[in-house]
C-alpha cells in the first residue's frame, strides 16, 4: 500500500534533502577528540541537561571505548572517583562550574583523598565568566577548561536542534545574548559544511544581530573549512527571531505529534509511555490492536491505570519508527482513522501467508516479516499514546480553551473570551493553560482594560499562590510584554492587520475539503490544518519569502494556483508548482514593515561581497532542487515543523531544512517566564 502523499514525502523528495548526518558526525569526532585528549582511564561528570543531546549523537559504548570507566551526574556534594583523571562535560553556567569548583576544593583539602587530575569541558564553549568563577575560587590553576563544541544535532532527516534548552528565557527573559552568538557559530560550521549562504533574509532585531553577526564576526570553532564558496544546495537563510512570532507557541498544538508534546511531553526526541506500550505485541492479529483505536474512546479508568505503570524513554523518530512518518504531521482528529487504515493493511499482509504454496512464496513472506512484525510493534505504541491523549482533549477544560483560542484569533467577543479565562480558573484549570490564554487575548485584542488586567492578576495570584508574582511581572515587561494594558504607550502587536494581509485564520467552510482529508489527497488544503483554522504566523513569513503564492492564493483545491508561486508553473502534472527565485521580502514589505523589529534582506557570494543577482536567481532556468535553510531563534514547536512540511510538499525544487536553537512549546514558554 502506497504511503499517503499528505504524511510522506516521496523517496525523490528525500533524496534531494541534505545530508545532515554530516554535522552528526562532526558532532561524534568532536566527542571523541575530547576524550582522547585525556589519557587513560577517566571518570566523567555530565551536567544532566547535556546528556540527552550527547545520546543523540554516541552510545555509551563509544564512551567506553574511549576511555570512560564510570559516569556520574554533576551535582552538589562531594565526588568519589576511583580514576585518576576526572573529565567534567557542562554548560557554561554559573551553578555547574561552581559545582565543579567545590569537588575540586573538596578534594585538595582532603587529606585522604586520591589525586586527581581535573579537565573540564564546556559546551559549546569556554566563557570569560565561568574562567573568572574558578579564578575566584582558587581552582582555575588545578584544572585544564577547554570547549566540546556540540553544535546542531540532527533530529529527523529535515529538522536540526542546537538543543540549547533555555535559550528563550536567557535571550528575552533574562536578557543574555549568549544563544545568539552560539547559533551564530553553528550556522557558520553549516556554511562550512554545505557553502555559504548566498542570500539571508531575517525578521526580528535578535534576528538582525544574527545575520550581522554571520557576516562580521570570525568564527571560533575547530571545525575544518570546508567550504568558503556559495552553496549549489542552499538558496537562502531565512531567520526568526521568537519575539516576532509569539503567538504561535501559546496555542494548543494539534497535530499528532504537537499534542504528543503537549500532554506528554517530547525531550531530546524521547518520550515517556508506560512500559506495557513497548513489549512486544502478543497477539499476531493487527486487526486486535484496530478494535482498541482511539476513535472508538477511552475511559479515564484506563487512562488512570496506564499512567501509574512504570514508564520507560521511548525515542520518537521516523529513522526508529515505522509509522511515524506517516502520524507525525496529522491533525490529531484524523489518527484514529489513519491507524485502522495502517491495521488493515498489516492484518491483509499477515493473511498473505496463508496464500503462500510454494517455497518462493514463503520465502517472499519471511523476507518481509520483521517490517511487518516492526510495524505492528509501532501501531501498538501509537494506538496507546492515541489512547493516552483521547481522554485528555474530551475534557471541558481542553474544549473550553480550544474554544477560547479559536474565538480569540478571530476576535470575536473579546469581552466574553476574558470572563470564560475567569471561569476557567475558578474551575482550576491548569495555570499554564490560563496564563497562555490571558497572553494571547492580550497580543490578539492590542492589550486588555487595565481594569479587567488587574482583576485577572488577582485572581491568578489568589488561586495558584503568591510564588506566581515574579511569572506575572516578567510577563508585563519589555522586550516581551504579553501582559499589556490597553491604554499602555508600548508599542502593540497589529494583530488584525497581520491576520487579514497574512490570511493566518482561515475558515473551512467546503464539505468536499473533508472528503479530500479523508481520501489522502490533501490536508485541508492550506497549512492553517495544523492549528484546525490557524495559519502560524511564523510559517507565513516563510511563504512571504519562499512560497509567496501559498500567502496570496487561495487554499488548495479552490484555485489552479494553489499555495505554489502564482506565477511559476502553475498546471503541474502532480498538482505542485515550480519554487520561484528568493527575491527576499519582495510584494510584502507593507505587511512585515508592522511586525515587532527590524527587517534584513542581505544577499552576497562566497567571499562576502555583495551580489546582485547570486541566490535570488539560485533556481532560475533549471530544474534543480535546493534547500532553503529555516533558522528559529529561540525555539520551534512540532506544528510549525508540520506547517513547513507541508509547504514542502506543494512545491517542486525546493525542500527546507528547519534548524532551531530548540524545540518548545507553550508550557515551556511559560516556564520561562517564571524563571524555572
Amino acid at each position: 500500500m502506497p504511503a499517503s502523499t499528505i504524511t510522506t514525502t516521496t523517496h525523490d523528495d528525500r533524496a534531494d534533502m541534505l545530508d545532515t548526518s554530516l554535522l552528526k558526525e562532526l558532532a561524534r569526532r568532536s566527542l571523541i577528540d575530547v576524550l582522547n585528549s585525556v589519557n587513560g582511564p577517566k571518570t566523567l561528570v555530565l551536567d544532566p541537561s547535556i546528556a540527552g543531546p550527547l545520546g543523540l549523537v554516541a552510545e555509551v559504548s563509544l564512551l567506553k571505548d574511549h576511555g570512560v570507566d564510570k559516569m556520574f551526574w554533576l551535582e552538589s556534594g562531594p565526588l568519589t572517583a576511583s580514576t585518576v583523571n576526572i573529565v567534567y562535560l557542562c554548560r557554561p553556567l554559573i551553578k555547574y562550574v561552581k559545582i565543579v569548583a567545590d569537588q575540586i576544593k573538596r578534594h585538595i583539602q582532603s587529606p585522604t583523598s586520591q589525586r586527581h587530575t581535573y579537565t573540564l569541558f564546556l559546551v559549546p564553549r569556554v566563557s570569560t565568566l565561568a574562567t573568572r568563577i574558578l579564578e575566584e575560587e582558587g581552582v582555575l590553576g588545578e584544572l585544564t577548561v577547554a570547549a566540546y563544541n556540540l553544535q546542531f544535532i540532527p533530529l529527523e532527516e529535515d529538522v536540526i536542534s542546537m538543543e540549547y534548552e533555555g535559550a528563550f528565557k536567557e535571550i528575552w527573559v533574562d536578557g543574555d545574548e549568549t544563544a545568539i552568538y552560539d547559533s551564530a557559530q553553528a550556522l557558520l560550521t553549516l556554511q562550512r559544511v554545505y557553502g555559504m549562504f548566498p542570500r539571508m533574509v531575517g525578521q526580528g532585531d535578535k534576528a538582525a544581530r544574527l545575520i550581522r553577526l554571520l557576516k562580521k564576526v570570525p568564527s571560533q570553532t575547530h571545525t575544518p573549512q570546508l567550504s568558503q564558496t556559495s552553496s549549489d544546495k542552499i538558496d537562502a537563510l531565512i531567520v526568526l527571531d521568537r519575539q516576532t512570532d509569539l503567538l504561535t507557541p501559546l496555542l494548543t498544538q494539534l497535530t499528532y505529534e504537537g499534542l504528543v508534546d503537549e500532554m506528554l511531553g517530547i525531550k531530546n526526541t524521547n518520550v515517556e509511555v508506560p512500559a506495557s506500550l513497548l513489549a512486544p505485541p502478543t497477539n499476531p492479529d493487527p486487526g486486535a490492536t484496530a478494535s482498541s483505536s482511539p476513535s472508538a474512546g477511552a475511559s479515564a479508568t484506563g487512562l488512570s491505570k496506564e499512567v501509574k505503570e512504570k514508564k520507560k524513554k521511548h525515542p520518537l523518530t521516523a529513522g526508529t519508527d515505522p509509522l511515524l512518518r506517516e502520524l507525525r504531521d496529522l491533525n490529531f482528529a484524523h489518527v484514529g482513522r489513519k491507524l485502522s487504515k495502517i491495521a488493515r493493511r498489516l492484518e491483509e499482509d499477515y493473511k498473505s501467508r496463508l496464500k503462500a504454496k510454494t517455497v518462493a512464496q514463503l520465502k517472499v513472506f519471511v523476507g518481509k516479516l520483521g517490517g511487518l512484525q516492526g510495524e505492528h510493534q509501532s501501531l501498538k505504541l501509537h494506538t496507546g499514546l492515541s489512547e493516552l491523549l483521547v481522554p485528555l482533549t474530551r475534557t471541558d477544560i481542553f474544549n473550553s480553551s480550544l474554544e477560547i483560542q479559536q474565538n480569540l484569533l478571530s476576535s470575536y467577543d473579546i469581552p466574553a473570551q476574558l470572563s470564560a479565562i475567569e471561569d476557567l480558573i475558578a474551575q482550576g484549570a491548569p495555570q499554564n493553560t490560563v496564563m497562555r490564554l490571558i497572553c494571547l487575548a492580550s497580543l490578539t485584542s492590542g492589550g486588555i482594560k487595565p481594569k479587567v488586567l488587574e482583576n485577572l492578576k488577582r485572581e491568578v495570584l489568589q488561586s495558584y499562590g503568591y510564588d506566581r508574582l515574579p511569572l506575572l511581572l516578567n510577563l508585563g515587561s519589555s522586550p516581551c510584554s504579553l501582559f499589556t494594558p490597553s491604554n499602555s504607550p508600548a508599542l502593540k502587536f497589529p494583530y488584525t492587520q497581520v491576520r487579514k494581509q497574512l490570511r493566518l485564520v482561515v475558515e473551512e467552510s467546503d464539505p468536499v475539503a473533508a472528503a479530500e482529508v479523508d481520501a489522502g489527497r490533501a490536508e485541508d488544503r492550506d497549512l492553517s490544518y495544523t492549528y484546525s483554522g490557524y495559519a502560524p504566523l511564523s510559517c507565513r513569513l516563510v511563504q512571504c519569502v519562499a512560497q509567496k503564492g501559498g500567502v496570496l492564493a487561495l487554499p488548495v483545491g479552490k484555485s489552479g494556483v494553489g499555495n505554489g508561486d502564482a506565477g511559476a508553473g502553475a498546471g503541474a502534472e502532480d498538482g505542485r508548482v515550480r519554487a520561484h527565485p528568493i527575491m527576499g521580502w519582495k510584494g510584502f514589505e507593507d505587511v512585515v514593515g508592522l511586525l515587532p523589529g527590524e527587517t534584513v534582506d542581505e544577499v552576497g557570494d562566497g567571499d562576502g561581497e555583495p551580489s546582485p543577482i547570486r541566490g535570488s536567481l539560485s533556481l532560475g532556468g533549471t530544474h534543480a532542487t535546493t534547500t532553503t535553510v529555516v533558522f528559529f531563534l529561540g525555539g520551534c514547536t512540532f506544528s510549525e515543523i508540520a506547517g513547513m512540511r507541508w509547504m514542502s510538499r506543494q512545491t517542486k525544487g525546493r525542500r527546507y531544512l528547519i534548524a532551531t536553537t530548540g524545540m518548545m512549546n507553550g508550557n515551556g514558554m511559560m516556564d520561562g517566564f517564571r524563571g524555572t
